[in-house]
């Protein structure tokens, strides 16, 4: 079905904005008033979906924090339209206004729309909650830009153990909003082998966060760090080895025994299914496959043969915390 979108300041808003909500969220699901309006939509864009004939029939609002991520919510499709693909048509026009805008993107989900926002690259990243008496989970995209060139091609894009097609990149940015995105989703196991840090890539605020909410998030999480070296690590303090040593139960690293055979291209792998490879210690080119089981398994195989046969760093283990 075709649609249009208009998009709207809270003071310029038409009524239809305020109808909708309060029709969907309001009277059929029976959301506190008190709760449905709130101090945000003053600083937030409102998007009105409208048909050819100028039908009014869904909203949603974006708004951001601290201007760094981008947070869609009150979506909301009247009753009689449902069904019709208008929701996924707004969300993905919701993606690609924010993309180039945003690194991230979130929103709080309802439990039953899980797989809606799955198809157009969300992941779950928070346990069930309660939100005016619905149950909900918090979703996040860690690559809006990439998801909303590729939306309409690719089945659940990024999401960890469902999307099997192949992501390539030619530089740096595609390359850490892949790896961000894989690492995010990561539930127990992130094995990395490269030549050694970079802090261009490695030594970043976010990427500590994704793995230190990993490592927190199972007693039996298993993050290694394989490298050849360590020297970059010890001349400038990195964030990835100040949280491997407050958490030295949950992350290890490890050197490359060099006198063994060694693979010649970096690699990152997570859980059982996500890998991304690099062709070239020294290029930001290769390609990430977010389920590709039998590739995991067989880089897994290389990586603890290496691993069995690394060594601890006397260096890193010096060092104060």
């Amino acid at each position: 079905m075709r649609v249009k979108f208009r998009k709207y300041s809270w003071q310029l808003a038409p009524g239809h904005i305020r109808d909708i909500r309060q029709r969907v969220f309001v009277e059929e699901q029976n959301v506190p008033p008190e709760l449905e309006w709130d101090d945000t939509d003053e600083i937030a864009d409102h998007y009105l979906a409208v048909l050819p004939d100028n039908t009014p029939v869904g909203v949603a609002r974006l708004f951001s924090t601290l201007g760094e991520t981008g947070h869609i919510g009150r979506m909301a499709i009247l009753p009689g339209f449902r069904g019709r693909g208008i929701g996924e048509a707004l969300l993905h026009h919701l993606i690609s206004e924010a993309a180039g805008h945003f690194d991230e993107l979130r929103l709080s989900a309802q439990e039953h729309a899980i797989s809606f926002y799955q198809r157009s690259g969300f992941h779950v990243c928070s346990s069930p909650y309660d939100d005016a008496g619905i149950p909900h989970v918090d979703m996040r995209c860690l690559s809006p830009e990439l998801v909303a060139c590729e939306i309409d091609q690719r089945t659940a894009p990024m999401i960890l153990g469902e999307d099997s097609e192949t992501w390539l990149f030619s530089n740096e940015h595609h390359m850490v909003s892949l790896m961000d995105s894989m690492v995010g989703q990561a539930g127990q196991r992130l094995w990395l082998y490269d030549r050694f840090l970079d802090h261009d890539l490695y030594d970043r605020h976010r990427f500590r966060e994704l793995v230190s909410a990993l490592a927190r998030m199972h007693r039996l999480s298993d993050i290694r760090l394989l490298i050849h070296d360590d020297k970059p690590l010890v001349k400038r303090r990195h964030q990835l080895v100040e949280l491997m040593r407050r958490l030295p139960s949950r992350i290890e690293l490890r050197l490359v025994n060099d006198d063994y055979p060694v693979d010649d291209q970096p690699f990152l792998l997570a859980d059982r299914s996500g890998v991304l490879y690099r062709h070239d210690f020294y290029k930001p080119e290769g390609f990430a496959k977010f389920s590709d089981g039998g590739r995991v398994k067989l880089l897994g195989e290389n990586f603890q043969r290496m691993w069995d046969t690394g060594r601890s760093s006397l260096e890193l283990r010096e060092l104060p915390l």
